[in-house]
């Protein structure tokens, strides 16, 4: 939240009555024009406003005010605040200038289409927009539909990034990953079985052909026939 002075002219009527700083130092500080504050001054304006002390509001302190009395060119400077007050969150549905609300059908089509997990009350928080649009444009019911292009809301400038991914992310909790569809790799320990065994090698026995071992036979046949007739 932007440091800005409380009650500008509560404060300018303490000025007045409480210092000795010029008209326009204490126009400047206070955001008021010097022949505003002249009329204080005078008693012609502001006669029923109770004076509020600056310091005691901890906007100015009295060494500033010193100082600024000494030079009437120096500028009151206002005091930071020592409680920070946290920026309240916004509720209800984002505003969306003018400029920019003829888009916001095309936005809320891209969301519907490339985001269905998100609930109409995302899609309103994110293009400030109310449930019964969203529900004609997701039904092809909006009078505009035929016209209708998707386009992304971050790029119209209706929402964030940030925004987006949150809200993508907080309807994304709790839902099972879609399973994929058609052919996939199997996990390793699958294909693992799969792969044949190599072939261990044959004994050199087993190789032999019957026609080689045929002819051997027939060798030693002959020879034991040649034998016989020498004898």
């Amino acid at each position: 939240m932007a440091n800005t002075l409380l009650m500008p002219k509560a404060t300018a009527v303490w000025l007045v009555d409480n210092t000795a700083l010029s008209f326009e130092q204490i126009a400047q500080f206070c955001g008021l024009h010097p022949l505003e504050v002249k009329a204080i001054a005078d008693g012609e304006s502001a006669q029923g406003i109770k004076g509020m002390d600056p310091i005691m509001t901890g906007q100015l302190t009295r060494d500033e005010i010193a100082r600024a009395e000494k030079d009437p060119n120096q500028r009151l400077k206002l005091s930071d605040p020592k409680v920070r007050v946290p920026e309240s969150k916004r509720k209800g549905p984002r505003y969306t200038p003018l400029s920019k609300r003829q888009d916001r059908p095309n936005a809320i089509l891209w969301l519907v289409r490339n985001h269905p997990e998100l609930k109409d009350a995302q899609i309103s928080r994110l293009v400030g927009t109310t449930k019964s649009t969203i529900e004609q444009i997701r039904e092809r019911k909006h009078w505009n539909s035929a016209n209708l292009q998707p386009m992304d809301p971050v790029t119209l400038g209706l929402a964030s990034q940030i925004d987006l991914d949150m809200e993508v992310n907080r309807a994304s909790r709790g839902r099972e990953q879609a399973q994929p569809v058609g052919d996939t790799l199997l996990p390793a320990a699958l294909t693992e079985r799969l792969v044949p065994a190599p072939e261990k090698p044959k004994d050199e026995d087993a190789e032999l052909d019957a026609n080689a071992v045929f002819a051997k036979l027939s060798a030693l046949k002959s020879k034991d026939t040649d034998t016989d007739d020498e004898e």
